[in-house]
């Protein structure tokens, strides 16, 4: 399969061919590596068994389909690039990235946009013949859909398609092809978060939408009730029936998933008895293993006959707060007098259950990591902030990764020079060395852990008064100064390499440095439950990795 990494492919350097070998001349940061670790050993599983999340980390609005043995999940991504990871199974359980479906400047463009617009909820479908992808870049051209021979890649640039709303999900029957999708109800929104689901034919030959669309739902399960936020509807036929999956109640504590079935693809749809069939709102918050923000799934079917589906969902260390935003989990889909479900309403996510009847796959181990930067690129996993720009500032250079401070910082909607992976564990931690002179005030490169422009931790070296220093700086809020709060700091010699850990422990961060093989605490342990996703939109989760900025 085609690989696409970040580094010296073209993909994350710069538009192809612009610009030096590097860019302006400043303080160059020399990173050696970085490591990652889960803290807790997580505990040993009966065999046929296996443990949510299956994409642990933001990876939320997952999309699946199957094709011969194999399997394939796309997840949202945003305003990061490359964007639209794909991931490949042949057992549901254990996956592994191998492709991104974004992975080069020219198919869409994040420039100047906020980490909670971009690319929202891809789904991902087959034809018979090649892979397609249907989604919605907010603020960014709006609907398109990419299609591609293998998964991992490459995927073609974007058909804009000209229909409003979000969340587009194709459908094939007969050489012919509809697409369902969330927008504004007919006439005024009676309340707020009141949308519908419509249905469109797409024109396989001139890749037009037919002007014709069907109204297929109206609000959500009951327009009495005032539901929310109907959204990621899915269409499959089974027996004779065309079944409406959909999500509502909106992303956070109340989401939940419904069902609807008609004998006609048009419909009229009915919702099914069991509604909704997938929701942890009015559980007991003190239940073990909590599980929160369940919705937005997708089925498949196995060769069996039996079904499983993914969906988001949130695992909590307090309240309805997590750093790790919404990740993507697996549960069968149990049917019942013709309508299938996750769950009943009341019961909870099982955090162990047993596998599909499935051989085993290859997959990837989530508890730990350590990149030597001794490749030709970084691998699938290293995402950065927005698109390429069009002067690179990142290299990997004589075993090291090298990074070039520009003008853009951290709280900028500019092209921070970054690149991070994401957090997976809500004990973990991230190690790195760096080797930086800064030579003016303002200039700084560390390790940055990222939620949003207004949410993020950074512990870096940089200059103040002529001393060099460790500084842990946080901003938790857009009323807080765009470089962050320096919350912490600490001296170190005036030259060589700094050793830097962030070592997270659910709501609280521990910064150390090292040099001269000794390991010391910066500051004391700093609250960081102020940068969970639920006071950062919901939309992303932690990505750490090695920054660096220039100042003014």
């Amino acid at each position: 399969m085609r690989r696409y990494g970040l580094i010296l492919t073209g993909a994350f350097l710069a538009a192809a061919n612009a610009g030096p070998a590097l860019a302006d001349p400043a303080p160059t940061a020399r990173f050696d590596y970085v490591d990652y670790h889960a803290l807790n050993k997580a505990e040993a599983l009966e065999p046929r068994q296996f443990r949510n999340p299956v994409l642990p980390g933001f990876h939320p609005d997952p999309s699946i389909v199957q094709v011969g043995d194999d399997f394939y999940v796309v997840t949202s991504t945003f305003a990061w690039f490359p964007g639209l990871p794909v991931f490949h199974s042949r057992d549901l359980v254990n996956w592994r990235q191998v492709g991104n479906a974004i992975d080069r400047p020219g198919q869409v463009d994040f420039a100047g946009l906020g980490t909670n617009r971009g690319l929202f909820a891809p789904a991902i479908a087959h034809d018979g013949s090649r892979f397609w992808i249907a989604n919605t870049c907010i603020e960014c051209g709006n609907n398109f859909v990419i299609t591609a021979d293998d998964p991992a890649g490459p995927w073609s640039n974007p058909k804009w398609l000209d229909f409003g709303g979000i969340d587009p999900s194709l459908y094939f029957e007969d050489d012919r092809a509809w697409i369902v999708y969330n927008d504004a109800p007919p006439g005024d929104p009676l309340y707020e978060g009141h949308r519908a689901l419509w249905l469109q034919e797409l024109d396989l030959v001139t890749m037009q939408m037919m002007p014709r669309r069907t109204l297929l739902v109206n609000g959500g399960l009951d327009l009495a009730d005032q539901p929310v936020w109907a959204e990621g509807p899915h269409i499959y036929r089974v027996d004779g029936w065309y079944y409406l999956l959909a999500a509502e109640g909106g992303t956070a504590d109340q989401h939940s998933q419904t069902i609807y079935r008609s004998r006609a693809l048009e419909g009229p749809y009915e919702a099914g008895p069991l509604n909704p069939i997938l929701t942890q709102r009015g559980l007991s918050p003190e239940r073990p293993d909590r599980v929160e923000a369940t919705g937005h799934a997708d089925f498949v079917q196995l060769a069996d006959g039996s079904w499983w589906g993914v969906f988001l969902a949130t695992r909590p260390f307090a309240g309805q707060s997590t750093l790790l935003g919404r990740e993507t989990f697996l549960l069968p889909v149990r049917w019942e007098d013709g309508w299938p479900y996750f769950l009943r309403p009341g019961e909870a996510v099982p955090p162990v259950i047993g596998a599909p009847d499935l051989p085993a796959s290859a997959g990837t181990d989530w508890s730990a990591w350590r990149d030597e930067f001794d490749a030709d690129a970084l691998g699938l996993e290293w995402i950065g902030i927005r698109t390429p720009a069009a002067v690179q500032r990142a290299a990997l250079l004589d075993g090291t990764l090298q990074l070039v401070p520009g003008s853009d910082g951290p709280g900028s909607l500019g092209k921070p020079a970054f690149v991070g992976r994401r957090m997976r564990h809500h004990e973990a931690q991230f190690e790195t060395q760096v080797d930086f002179a800064p030579t003016d005030q303002g200039q700084q490169a560390g390790l940055l852990a990222f939620v949003d422009e207004s949410h993020f931790l950074s512990v870096g070296v940089e200059l103040d008064e002529g001393e060099r220093l460790v500084t842990v700086r946080r901003r938790a809020g857009e009323d807080e100064p765009e470089e962050g709060v320096v919350v912490a700091s600490r001296m170190v010699p005036s030259a060589g390499p700094v050793g830097l850990r962030l070592r997270f422990e659910q709501g609280t961060v521990h910064a150390q440095l090292e040099t001269g093989g000794v390991w010391q605490q910066v500051g004391d342990a700093i609250h960081v439950e102020p940068l969970a996703s639920v006071y950062a939109g919901l939309f992303t989760g932690l990505v750490v990795g090695p920054y660096a900025v220039g100042g003014d």
